[in-house]
């Protein structure tokens, strides 16, 4: 329902609005929840998960061999694992590395060991950054997709206490909280963010949740945290990525209607698409 509440807030207009010819690949095939074994109670549903992510990252790579960028729409973050899987192994045929820049309210970085819940969705950067569900972070049959010094937290403010340990276990040195935002500025941030998932690769996949982006300003998300990014910090964060050039690939999740007001979530996120792609006030 998240990428449907974005289609209909106009997301393809928009984007040609810029000048971008935009061509809608439609829906990755999902297998219904309820009609599927949730196998393992610490990685629900990992199987399945996996072998969506497996398809959504096949299309992935062909759209970036017929020269498009991709933008995928979620649903929630677990399918970032198939999106950088797709971008990672595009360019690692080329010989290239990828930056990864992760701006959301959580880290998502459980393994099945250390998650409270068992939901996958946690996990995506765990996945990518090699510790792990194995099954879910060799897609392509090759892992970490993603260098640890390439990888960037940006947002992040509800961090589990496993997570902070997973964090220096893959190496990630790199992580922005709101508190680093507060105090040094969005610009500041972005700026230092840019140069680390650029350093040494082809560029960088953008993965943005929308609960990184405070209750007030994008209500409808499945795990919303008070004291997120403004409304206009979110949109100077995205017109930045659009100056610097380098972005590969762009992710949007956690549209959730169901709990939105008037569609305001997925307009916001249909106007943060547009920044990044280049959209400016003036």
């Amino acid at each position: 329902m998240g990428p449907s509440a974005v289609r209909v807030a106009g997301l393809q207009a928009r984007l040609e609005a810029l000048g971008h010819q935009v061509q809608d690949g439609g829906n990755i095939a999902v297998e219904i929840a309820e009609m599927q074994s949730m196998g393992e109670q610490d990685a629900k549903y990992l199987h399945a998960i996996t072998e969506t992510c497996a398809r959504e990252a096949q299309q992935v790579m062909e759209t970036l061999a017929a020269g498009q960028t991709p933008v995928v729409l979620g649903g929630d973050h677990s399918i970032a694992v198939g999106t950088v899987s797709g971008v990672a192994e595009f360019y690692r045929r080329k010989k290239e590395k990828i930056g990864l820049i992760w701006i959301d309210a959580h880290a998502d970085i459980n393994t099945p060991q250390t998650s409270p819940s068992g939901n996958v969705h946690g996990m995506p950067v765990a996945a990518l950054t090699g510790l792990g569900p194995d099954e879910l972070k060799n897609i392509f049959g090759w892992s970490p997709k993603v260098a640890p010094e390439n990888v960037v937290l940006i947002g992040v403010r509800d961090i589990d206490a496993t997570e902070k340990e997973n964090i220096r276990r893959a190496g990630i040195t790199e992580v922005y909280t709101m508190r680093d935002i507060d105090e040094r500025g969005m610009r500041t941030v972005m700026e230092e963010a840019l140069r680390a998932a650029g350093r040494g690769t082809a560029g960088y996949h953008i993965s943005l949740d929308m609960d990184w982006i405070d209750p007030e300003d994008a209500p409808g998300v499945g795990t919303p945290v008070r004291g997120g990014a403004t409304y206009r910090e979110a949109h100077l964060a995205m017109e930045i990525i659009a100056d610097d050039g380098r972005m590969l690939s762009f992710e949007l999740v956690e549209v959730n209607p169901v709990i939105d007001e008037h569609n305001r979530t997925a307009d916001l996120a249909v106007e943060l698409t547009s920044s990044a792609f280049g959209k400016k006030i003036l």
